[in-house]
């Protein structure tokens, strides 16, 4: 939130200068995410009247006739859209001959036969502000011609406030100001309260009832759609240009400044926080406001900017007095039939004015709406359609619900003031709003929670400058929160408020007592095996990314996974639609940024969300070689390289791996056909690993073998068991075994374990032969056998063993191959 030091100066006429503030906000907590030192606009930038507008023939230009008090008469032409039929009087900001901006220097020129005497500016152009859509006007009379701006506008300093989502209070000058006087023990000045009411006002408001259930929903209730109305008229009002000090203040506050009517609403928004909305009383039919959920599904809204809104029976509108049905939420969920477009709707309530009712250039008689809206529903519905206004982000953190008819009375009073309207004395008050209620809470119970010893007292003190109404009897306290502080709703909330208040600072450096509920015992294990799989792979040279957890139809598609079943409602990009189903995809994009060559070793672990739930996954990639060829021979990045670092990463982890071949439809769509396996750790198949499929490489761009795994965490743990190492020497016999190609290298040492009993210690491959005088179809499996006991075994030992392995051979219908 972005507000000028001078309206916070206004307020509490004591403040400090703006560079003071920024550690007193930050240890009220709300640190400032900047100052910007504003300049006043340029030397040379000057007030001027305007006389006379007229176009000039054949061109878009107009042909402005000025009063610049000491410099006399003088004119220029202006290329703006707003420049055309300015009344006499309106107020220009001149840039005078000889002046620079930027770098470019005005002076007198002849456009289209007028001799333009320097240039009436925008804001942007002068530096103040961001609206270049056409030149800043001002009231007649706002100041004598000729009156320097930077006397009228002069230089601020802009802080921008880190507003959490429990603080709605200070979303505004006042609320910030209310909060800086309480801390800093200063005196506040409120602002005006505007035209007060007296008696019935002239409009008929209805409300929706309260504790509506929604019959799509029956587990949801709508607590209130609005519970506080009020609505005033003011006729007769001259709209035009806003006040300069109205437009200086909306200006740096990052709002760009309309007309009179628009920013007086924006600035009661800004001052108050309380959002209101005017309409066009001609539109009002019948002097009546009907506050009604959507008639039914599908009903289009149209809005003030013309764009179309699909609302529904859960969407909380504005709507003038004409005939229109208005169903329960229950008939309207029942109802088929489609209405007519927007029928009566003045607006979105709470989030934006419809184009029915909005202000006009000609708007003279205005009905001002000044209402408290249920939070939860403007949020739903703000999401839903993508809305995000102003009013919105005020009403959906918590708006006082007692501030509507104030918020009434000042948007009467300016009007009144600079528009030249007569306000209806009376007010329309509708509605009866929930405010907090008393909280009782004993003085040690505060003292226990922060760890600080502050005084009752003390705290009766802080609570009650905060604008609380405090009932204090011995060390117990009870403690009624003010209209604006709806997050004030327990006793903990009140602890919070004095420790802020009284001062993070003061808190005592103690080491606190670490008490772990026993359902909590062993809670870190998880966590501890992640950190152990991150070193472990690091310590393999793997480096570790963190992937959007978001993908489309498109990169699924590309990369031939499930389709998302999750998707998101309000997408940030259109290529992050939906919750991914696979990890793969993500590392695939990763290694797109690494050029072609480069050694590319990457992993993740992270949520994959597919059709049977929610997952934990490993995700590894290999790419490039292994070891770059220097003045010895380099390790290229083989499917044997993937094979070795992940047999490694058991190992260090000190599980038992095994890589079973895949083939036909076991094979994983990201995998190519003939190079593809199945991860089993620790006797549990866990997930797959492979090449990757040539096509897929294809759609991601990426050339030359591309390796992955993919496991479900966490990986199947087994005890840990310890021998004595033998002092034996080992027996090692090979055997190579003729078996048809499609008879996988797992499938054989299954077999040879199988049948070796406990003598045999391992079973390697070291050669795979295919061709003459190997059969046609078949291929020849080489392994070596390690065999070893308590002593050195014999070959009467070992030899009985190879007999019955190669019998076992034989008996699957291969052969073995002789010397």
């Amino acid at each position: 939130m972005k507000l000028p030091h001078s309206w916070l100066q206004e307020l509490i006429p004591q403040l400090p200068p703006a560079p003071e503030l920024e550690p007193i906000l930050a240890s009220m907590g709300l640190p400032l995410e900047g100052i910007e030192e504003v300049p006043a606009p340029p030397e040379g930038v000057i007030l001027a009247a305007v006389t006379s507008a007229e176009p000039i023939e054949g061109t878009q230009l107009t042909k402005l006739s000025l009063d610049v008090g000491p410099h006399g008469p003088r004119t220029i032409a202006s290329g703006a859209p707003n420049a055309a039929q300015l009344p006499a009087g309106t107020m220009v900001a001149l840039v005078t001959p000889g002046t620079t901006l930027g770098e470019v220097e005005y002076g007198v020129r002849q456009m289209q036969g007028v001799e333009s005497w320097g240039m009436a500016a925008s804001a942007k152009e002068l530096g103040i502000g961001e609206t270049s859509a056409g030149l800043m006007l001002f009231p007649a009379g706002t100041a004598a011609p000729g009156t320097p701006m930077s006397e009228l506008w002069q230089a601020d300093s802009v802080l921008d406030v880190e507003v959490t989502p429990n603080r709605a209070d200070v979303l505004s000058a006042l609320g910030l100001a209310r909060d800086l006087a309480a801390f800093l023990k200063l005196d506040l000045v409120e602002p005006e309260v505007g035209l007060p009411s007296g008696g019935q006002g002239e409009i008929r408001v209805t409300l929706p009832p309260r504790g509506i259930t929604l019959e799509r929903d029956p587990s949801r209730k709508i607590r209130f759609g609005c519970d506080h109305f009020a609505a005033r008229t003011v006729n007769g009002v001259k709209n035009g240009p806003a006040p300069l000090w109205m437009q200086r203040r909306l200006t740096l506050a990052g709002m760009r400044p309309i007309d009179l009517i628009v920013d007086t609403s924006n600035y009661v928004m800004l001052e108050l926080g309380q959002p209101t909305a005017l309409y066009d009383r001609r539109e009002v039919t019948d002097d009546q406001i009907i506050v009604s959920f959507g008639l039914r599904q599908s009903e289009v809204v149209r809005d003030l900017l013309g764009n179309e809104h699909t609302v529904g029976p859960e969407d909380l509108l504005i709507r003038d007095g004409r005939e229109v049905s208005i169903p329960s939420v229950a008939e309207a969920f029942a109802t088929a039939k489609e209405p007519k477009q927007g029928q009566g709707v003045l607006g979105i309530a709470g989030i934006v004015g419809g184009d029915h009712g909005h202000v006009r250039a000609d708007t003279s008689d205005v009905v001002i709406e000044s209402a408290h809206f249920d939070p939860v529903l403007l949020r739903r519905t703000s999401t839903r359609l993508g809305l995000k206004t102003d009013a919105v982000y005020r009403y959906e953190r918590g708006v006082d619900p007692l501030l509507a008819p104030r918020g009434a009375n000042r948007v009467a009073g300016l009007l009144a003031q600079f528009g030249g309207g007569q306000a209806h004395p009376g007010a329309t008050l509708v509605g009866q709003p929930e405010v907090p209620g008393p909280i009782e809470v004993m003085g040690e119970q505060i003292r226990t929670l922060l760890g600080m010893g502050v005084g009752t007292d003390e705290m009766a003190d802080i609570l009650t400058r905060l604008g609380c109404r405090v009932e204090w009897e011995g060390d117990r306290l009870t403690v009624t929160p003010p209209s604006w502080r709806v997050d004030m709703t327990i006793w903990q909330d009140l602890a919070e408020e004095v420790a802020r208040l009284h001062g993070y600072a003061h808190l005592p450096e103690t080491l606190p007592t670490l008490r772990v509920h026993e359902s909590n015992l062993g809670a870190e294990q998880a966590s501890r095996e992640r950190d152990t799989l991150r070193r472990t792979l690091s310590g393999l040279g793997f480096q570790e990314v963190v992937t959007y957890t978001f993908t489309s139809d498109e990169e699924a598609g590309k990369a031939r996974s499930e389709h998302p079943g999750v998707r998101l409602r309000n997408p940030l990009t259109a290529d992050r639609t939906g919750m991914r189903t696979a990890l793969y995809p993500s590392l695939l994009r990763a290694a797109q940024v690494h050029p072609k060559g480069e050694r590319v070793l990457l992993f993740e672990i992270g949520r994959i969300f597919p059709a049977e739930g929610e997952q934990e996954r490993l995700g590894l990639l290999m790419r490039g070689p292994l070891a770059p060829q220097t003045y010895a021979a380099g390790v290229a990045g083989s499917f044997g390289a993937f094979k070795g670092l992940v047999e490694s990463f058991a190992a260090s982890l000190g599980a038992e791996l095994e890589l079973r071949q895949l083939r036909g439809e076991a094979v994983p769509p990201a995998l190519h056909p003939g190079i593809a396996g199945e991860v089993v750790w620790n006797g549990q198949p866990v997930g797959w690993l492979g090449a990757l499929h040539p096509e897929i490489a294809g759609e991601f761009g990426l050339k030359g073998d591309t390796f992955l795994l993919e496991a479900a965490l966490p990986l199947p743990g087994r005890a840990w068991t310890f021998r004595d190492p033998s002092r034996a020497p080992a027996a090692w016999r090979d055997l190579a075994v003729i078996a048809p190609q499609e008879v996988s290298y797992g499938d054989i040492a299954g077999l040879l374990r199988r049948e070796a009993g406990e003598l045999l210690e391992s079973v390697e491959p070291f050669d795979v032969y295919v061709g003459a005088p190997i059969p046609e179809g078949q291929r020849s499996v080489a392994v070596r056998l390690v065999f070893r006991g308590q002593r050195t075994l014999t070959d009467a030992e070992v030899d009985p063993i190879m007999e019955r392995l190669m019998g076992a051979v034989r008996s699957q219908g291969w052969s073995i191959r002789e010397k």
